[in-house]
């Protein structure tokens, strides 16, 4: 199957509200390009400087998702171009963001990772500290950002069950705290081997790697 066909395949089994995010993360530019060619916009890449090598090769209406774990020092390299950020899990790295976006007069958008895996490895807030977060002075005093809703990855397992807890449960976070958010218009779960399950449970956006783009 070729890239174009992959994408088509999978887009035609998406519901209108739900946005496709293309993880490109280690594929080369010409495979990037082929999913461009086939009308996909939005990328998606767990690496700073790999992304930025990519921006800088890629036509400028390319929307770039940090997905990954983001470290502080690197905010940097990606505050001119990235369009979203997923995985924001501190206080600390926000102030970083906001800072960044200042010095290139822009408004970042952000998603607030909640842990909601069994595995310790996984990162993310919990209920509270979202809650202590959203309500601080702190980041009432930031200017340069925008919370746009939350993300989150289940646990790695093959146990449906689990992963259909863990989802269900990440939206009624994001219900509960979109009362009191206007702008939270974004729920960022589900991949490659969950993503259907993660739309019943209310998904509006799914990060897709291997199947567009084969396995790495």
């Amino acid at each position: 199957m070729s890239i174009a066909k992959n994408l088509l395949s999978i887009k035609v089994t998406l519901p209108e509200h739900v946005t496709l995010v293309a993880v490109s993360k280690t594929k080369p530019v010409a495979e990037l390009m082929e999913a461009y060619e086939a009308g996909q916009r939005i990328f998606g890449e767990n690496k700073i400087q790999e992304m930025a090598e990519k921006w800088e090769q890629m036509p400028k209406d390319v929307d770039w998702h940090m997905i990954g774990h983001v470290q502080t020092n690197k905010v940097k390299f990606m505050a001119q171009f990235v369009t979203l950020i997923h995985g924001v899990d501190s206080l600390k790295l926000l102030q970083e963001i906001n800072k960044q976006a200042q010095k290139n007069s822009r408004i970042i958008d952000c998603l607030l990772q909640i842990h909601i895996a069994k595995e310790e490895t996984k990162f993310g807030l919990d209920e509270q500290e979202l809650a202590s977060l959203l309500s601080s002075d702190e980041f009432q005093e930031m200017k340069n950002i925008r919370i746009v809703g939350l993300m989150g990855m289940a646990t790695f397992t093959d146990n449906k069950e689990q992963i259909k807890k863990e989802f269900t449960h990440l939206k009624s976070i994001f219900d509960q705290f979109t009362i009191h958010n206007s702008q939270f218009t974004i729920l960022s779960m589900g991949m490659s081997g969950d993503y259907q399950l993660a739309i019943e449970c209310g998904s509006t956006m799914v990060r897709i790697g291997s199947s567009i783009f084969g396995g790495r």
